[in-house]
């Protein structure tokens, strides 16, 4: 690979083996391409950035950034400090125990380096040969003051596997935000925990007051931890928090798990990246979207498949939310204005960053999915809710179909505090929801009595019509499989038999899984979408210790198809992916 960079002129020739594919890029991100053959020179003029690559490697290969945050300790750092530990011993009760630093929660201390050789009972299907990945929060340092289940830093838990045989691995993310504070030996970040009144109000202004004092670098970002999702897309890993940009990590040979930088797509990301953007399986496309307290409050974005991020799209929404999730079908994105808001206003009054309004109905805004701006956005209204996680969606005659977990009167403070008493209220079902776009109506179907979350598909079928759904139950207890075809028996209807469900595993008493992600027998689309495997992280309360089961996604039986022992504990965590054999020799080697 050849780099040309800045004002300049330069002669390039391609050897006399292979013809050269040559890109460049001017402002705004349009791509010229030209094809050079063995006979032919080319100068490059004026140009901001090029590369040159052999026509048989399709593929262009975007710099990561390498994360190298210059924090300083010195007297000013000292001084903050002192200020931070006298307001907290004032102002905070520490008497009260997390209950997200507890149990299964509790971080782990150590990474574990590759350990190979694990023990199978059962068997591990040829089509698994890949990696298995989980990222979740495991904090390195004791927080100041409070802690939210999100604040902790990303670790991801992985299982290389190969022809039969499994090894596991655990890393850390490595973020700005972990060098930093391992650079001081502590927190110094403020944390989701700590927003929450007239305290948060001082811990935001510790961390502005420690940032004009460059005793922590923001160059990299306010503090994100790449802890919340995993996908890959264009030859790359990435690690994702809503709070700021993708982080890089490769997958060696033996399975480990290395931290390449981030990812800002040649600096044409200047915003926040979701921790669920959605690729196409047939275009190679991703979409995402970044939202913000600041106006535009969301950004959308879609990134072609040679990995050119194109210009960003506004959409207009009145106030600031807090969007987790959105989908896409073959021609539209769906983004959710649902009414939990980002206030930080509110904290004057003692309360969360984050309000739930309950008088609001949410909103539902179809965009074409290759717009320019946000003039044809149609939005839709249904009654007052919020959603995490969606499964998928699709275009059905007029209609646009979402298919969806939905939260009735959500409070961010569950996964705060002291106890999970709180836990026992939450509400989570899964919906169907149709917008038609010829009408103006909206419409929804409650899908399951179930409280599930975490809804999984097969994802060759993303943003098209797909039949079955595989959701967490939402005390981990199990998985459920949702048909969405099914007919229920005579005189009984849906809901009466658990919605839809084609199938359940319970994992037994005191046993807890992770999501569970759906890998098929065969790739595409031309065999039977629900035949493959799912694959999930467990952990036992009554031992102490964590495996690896893979079960029959058709079947859904009792008897797993495999159980891989762990040798070290795995903390719950967020959400998980599967790389394939061939997505893991695809990888790009990072910085070029």
């Amino acid at each position: 690979m050849l780099i040309a960079q800045g004002l300049c002129t330069k002669s390039i020739k391609p050897n006399n083996q292979v013809p050269l594919k040559f890109h460049w890029y001017r402002e705004k991100g349009v791509s010229k391409t030209r094809q050079l053959y063995p006979h032919q020179n080319l100068h490059i003029h004026s140009c901001k950035f090029a590369e040159v690559e052999t026509v048989e490697k399709e593929k262009i290969v975007h710099d990561v950034v390498k994360v190298e945050p210059r924090p300083k300790r010195c007297v000013a750092s000292w001084f903050v400090d002192l200020i931070e530990k006298a307001f907290v011993w004032m102002m905070y009760d520490k008497s009260q125990p997390l209950y997200y630093l507890s149990g299964n929660f509790a971080p782990v201390e150590k990474e574990t380096p590759p350990c190979s050789d694990l023990p199978v009972k059962g068997y591990l299907p040829e089509c698994l040969n890949g990696e298995f990945v989980m990222v979740g929060p495991n904090p390195k340092f004791a927080p100041v003051a409070g802690y939210n289940w999100f604040d902790g830093d990303g670790m991801i838990h992985g299982m290389r596997i190969k022809d039969g045989k499994a090894t596991y691995v655990s890393r850390y993310v490595r973020t700005s935000r972990l060098t930093q504070e391992e650079y001081f030996g502590g927190t110094k970040f403020i944390k989701i925990g700590d927003l929450k009144g007239f305290f948060g109000l001082f811990m935001v202004l510790t961390q502005s007051l420690r940032a004009k004092l460059k005793v922590l670098d923001l160059s990299y970002g306010n503090g994100t931890v790449g802890n919340t999702a995993l996908i890959y897309h264009q030859g790359k890993l990435l690690a994702l928090s809503e709070s700021d940009k993708p982080y890089v990590v490769k997958v060696l040979e033996d399975g480990d798990l290395q931290t390449l930088g981030l990812l800002d797509y040649d600096k044409r990301l200047q915003h926040s990246f979701t921790a669920h953007p959605k690729v196409d399986p047939f275009t190679g496309e991703m979409f995402t979207f970044g939202y913000s307290f600041e106006p535009p409050y969301v950004t959308y974005r879609v990134i072609n498949k040679d990995g050119v991020m194109l210009d960003p799209v506004p959409i207009a929404i009145p106030s600031p939310v807090m969007m987790h999730d959105f989908a896409i079908t073959e021609n539209y994105a769906i983004f959710m204005d649902l009414p939990l808001y980002i206030q930080p206003k509110d904290m004057v009054q003692g309360k969360l960053i984050f309000r739930f309004d309950d008088t609001v109905k949410a909103r539902f805004g179809i965009l074409p999915r290759y717009a320019k701006n946000d003039h044809d956005i149609r939005w839709f209204e249904l009654p007052n809710c919020f959603i995490f996680h969606n499964a998928n969606a699709w275009e059905e005659d007029d209609e646009v179909v979402l298919i969806t977990c939905r939260l009735q009167n959500p409070q961010l403070d569950l996964f705060n505090g002291a106890t999970k008493e709180k836990l026992k209220n939450v509400t989570n079902q899964l919906y169907e929801m149709r917008f038609n776009m010829k009408t103006g109506e909206a419409s929804q179907k409650q899908l399951s009595v179930s409280v599930v979350d975490f809804p999984r598909i097969n994802e060759n079928y993303t943003g098209r019509k797909q039949r079955y759904v595989y959701c967490t139950i939402l005390n981990r207890k199990g998985i459920k499989k949702f048909d969405l075809e099914a007919e229920p028996e005579c005189a009984k209807n849906k809901l009466e038999v658990e919605g839809e469900v084609a199938g359940e595993f319970n994992l037994g008493p005191g046993r807890y899984g992770s999501e569970a992600i759906f890998v098929p027998y065969h790739p595409g689309v031309t065999g039977d979408e629900d035949d493959g495997y799912l694959i999930f992280f467990v952990h036992d309360e009554n031992t102490g210790k964590s495996e690896v089961n893979v079960i029959d996604a058709k079947t859904m039986s009792a008897a797993p198809v495999a159980v891989v022992e762990l040798p070290a504990r795995v903390p719950y965590g967020l959400h998980a992916f599967f790389l394939t054999e061939e997505q893991l020799e695809s990888q790009v080697v990072g910085n070029i």
